[in-house]
């Protein structure tokens, strides 16, 4: 029976091999969990779980972001994911090993990065900082977007980003050289680029729409029409003579265009102002009425008379024989273009664009060509179409040799 009792001795080395074999050699790259056994000024220091041994975390190792105050990071009781960086002396910082939570926060942040960038993943992040070359933003760890990838346009000032949370695609990325380089550029043109599609497939000939002037050129205005720009030529801007864009629009004016044509394969967007104003022949019978008297300017001189400009868009002819009582050869005589003169309304053809004008009509009548026939044999077709008829290129001229004929 002596032999079946066991020695009290042997079961104290039987718990003692256990607990030898239960301490796990710690060494440099290992992942360990620590508990937080206090707080110093500038360290944590941690028992090593299963080591028996401590170790100290430096409060620039606590965080990938800069510590100020490491109670605020953690506190007596925590336990920490940790990685080894480097053994040291027992009687040195009061710990066997050197411990950083920073190192191993970052290598899972470089992992998921890892994946985000093998999937295309757009990422989110905050701007922490500019340097010369562009904008320094934290994404767990420290990611670089050079001034080229900031944004869609040039930029030379970096400060306006700072502290901004912009989206971002990942360009380039390697963990061993802690060099991240990412793209906002890249996100603006995408979403630019989709929603260029969505803005072709709603347009169509036709449709009337606003939009905002985006840029001036010589030949034209483009009209920002929400995501994409569409082409106001300069002879669609006014119903009257455009010279320059700029002389009748600015950047950022709000204006009503008309859709010409649509090209989704080119993105190529013809628009027109002028399409959504009142036409110069609206309302002209009213505005110039037969016997109205208006000011206008003489734009062209022909062999058959002169065409003036009496509203904008709107010119009317003045047949020779309405020129002058006194006759001319050719209204080069007394007319000039540029001239401003005063005409008298005689007839108006809203259907046909025609107006026809009198300057002599306004004039009294010379006491020595009163009694003077006027010949209807000096007056001759027009070498140029005008659109108007034979009565308005002969004028008033016909009718007073028609009715001295009646008094004979």
């Amino acid at each position: 029976m002596a032999d079946l009792e066991q020695n009290p001795l042997d079961n104290e080395n039987v718990s003692m091999e256990a607990a030898m074999e239960s301490v796990h050699e710690v060494k440099v790259g290992d992942i360990v969990r620590g508990e937080v056994l206090a707080l110093e000024d500038k360290q944590v220091v941690v028992g090593i779980e299963g080591a028996g041994v401590e170790g100290v975390v430096p409060a620039k190792e606590l965080s990938t972001l800069p510590v100020e105050d490491i109670s605020q990071e953690v506190k007596v009781g925590d336990v920490l994911d940790l990685v080894v960086i480097s053994s040291i002396g027992k009687d040195k910082e009061n710990g066997s090993y050197l411990l950083s939570k920073r190192r191993l926060d970052a290598k899972k942040v470089w992992e998921d990065i890892e994946k985000d960038f093998q999937a295309g993943k757009i990422i989110e992040a905050p701007v922490t900082n500019s340097v010369k070359g562009g904008l320094v933003v934290d994404v767990g760890v420290r990611g670089f977007v050079p001034a080229s990838m900031i944004d869609d346009h040039f930029v030379d000032d970096f400060s306006a980003y700072i502290g901004q949370t912009l989206a971002f695609k990942i360009i380039e990325i390697e963990p061993s050289e802690n060099r991240l380089i990412l793209s906002h550029k890249a996100v603006v043109e995408a979403e630019k680029a989709e929603k260029k599609k969505e803005i072709l497939a709603t347009l169509y000939d036709g449709q009337v729409i606003k939009g905002q002037v985006a840029r001036l050129t010589d030949f034209g205005a483009f009209v920002d029409l929400g995501g994409i720009d569409g082409l106001v030529h300069v002879s669609e801007i006014s119903h009257s003579h455009v010279g320059k864009p700029s002389d009748v629009l600015s950047v950022g004016d709000e204006v009503e265009v008309l859709v010409l044509s649509v090209d989704p394969e080119k993105e190529r967007i013809s628009l027109s102002i002028k399409a959504n104003l009142p036409g110069p022949w609206t309302d002209i019978d009213e505005k110039a009425a037969p016997g109205t008297v208006l000011e206008g300017t003489v734009k062209r001189l022909t062999s058959f008379g002169a065409f003036v400009e009496i509203f904008p868009g709107v010119e009317g002819l003045v047949h020779i024989s309405q020129i002058s009582h006194k006759h001319i050869a050719t209204p080069h005589e007394v007319l000039h273009e540029g001239d401003k003169v005063q005409v008298k309304v005689l007839e108006v053809n809203p259907d046909e664009h025609r107006v026809a004008l009198s300057i002599k009509a306004l004039q009294e009548k010379p006491e020595e060509l009163k009694e003077e026939v006027v010949e209807t044999d000096d007056y001759e077709m027009p070498e140029e179409s005008s659109g108007f008829t034979l009565g308005d290129v002969l004028g008033d001229a016909l009718a007073e040799s028609e009715a001295n004929e009646d008094k004979e």
